[in-house]
């Protein structure tokens, strides 16, 4: 009896001590991320912003959170909605996603839904998708405010064209949609026409000076995507002869900025992405909390000469070493 009573004694001993340290086990998160392309700055900076975000929210909750990078090498949407099965597959707790093609993501989102995995969408919408929050700018307001912007330096007459990158973009199509509705209410400004092209700097770039050659009266450009500023030289007219503004500020893009090609960018909170992603799916998941709205609508930030030497530090955070 005395055996068994103080093999008792030392097991609840025992258990006492390890008490705190089963308590402390820690709870592990795993989200999977999904951009549209590897190597693009705007998506290795949501990237850091996520990464960062993970380690920020793991030290506050006490729980570990992994982000499970999987993005194809060029945009590929089907490749995107094969991740996603993959993911859940592997067991992912969340999903986050640009989505290059809302209409071939949405039945592996809304699966994926099914299954009790939420998913965030971010700068690349599937609206009629069973995500739970999709965060990024109004885009329609974007297309309209780049439109406004350029009116008003080029004293509102001219001639003006635009790029537009991949057609099938939900959050492209809805940028073309407002550049065009701005251009309704200013009469002196005619649109020759809303360009698409592959999104890469040398398709965007052959496509300006395609459209240009082809018609020199244009006076202005509006980027609603940065690709042909993520190159060298890519605006072949002087300095301020041919008036533009575009959405996005990556590092390439600033050197325009600062040789008087481009007057204004647009820039997106790209880091901010990945972070607001984590961290709607910390409070989901973890915090039992879901969003106020399904839409995180977040401002744009004019970069002029003005502060582009300012706006360029926080690249110094944002991209990884």
């Amino acid at each position: 009896m005395k055996t068994v009573f103080h093999s008792a004694v030392r097991l609840v001993a025992l258990l006492a001590v390890l008490a705190p340290l089963l308590g402390h086990a820690q709870k592990s998160y795993s989200f999977g991320m999904i951009a549209k392309s590897q190597g693009n700055m705007f998506f290795l900076a949501a990237r850091a912003g996520a990464e960062d975000m993970a380690k920020e929210l793991g030290a506050k909750h006490g729980i570990r959170i992994k982000i499970d990078w999987r993005t194809p090498n060029e945009e590929d949407a089907q490749r995107q909605a094969e991740f996603i099965e993959q993911l859940l597959l592997a067991g992912t707790d969340g999903v986050i996603i640009s989505c290059s093609d809302a209409n071939k993501l949405t039945d592996a989102i809304n699966k994926a839904d099914r299954q009790g995995v939420p998913v965030v969408t971010f700068s690349g919408d599937a609206p009629a998708s069973r995500r739970f929050v999709s965060i990024g700018i109004d885009d329609f307001q974007c297309g309209e405010r780049t439109f406004v912007e350029l009116a008003k330096l080029m004293g509102g007459k001219g001639t003006v064209a635009a790029i537009d990158g991949n057609p099938n973009a939900q959050n492209l199509q809805q940028r073309a949609a407002g550049f065009r509705a701005a251009a309704k209410r200013s009469p002196g400004i005619r649109i020759l026409d809303i360009y698409y092209h592959k999104e890469t700097p040398q398709d965007a770039v052959a496509k300006i000076e395609q459209v240009q050659q082809s018609n020199p009266d244009i006076t202005g450009w509006g980027l609603l995507g940065g690709w042909p500023l993520f190159t060298d030289n890519a605006l072949k007219w002087p300095a301020g002869a041919v008036k533009c503004v575009s959405v996005d500020a990556l590092p390439p893009q600033l050197a325009y900025v600062r040789s008087g090609h481009v007057e204004m960018l647009l820039a997106q909170d790209v880091y901010g992405y990945g972070q607001r992603a984590v961290q709607h799916l910390v409070n989901k998941l973890h915090l039992k909390k879901s969003p106020g709205s399904p839409q995180d609508v977040t401002p744009l930030i004019a970069v002029t000469k003005a502060n582009v030497d300012a706006y360029a530090k926080n690249w110094e955070k944002w991209l990884p070493k």
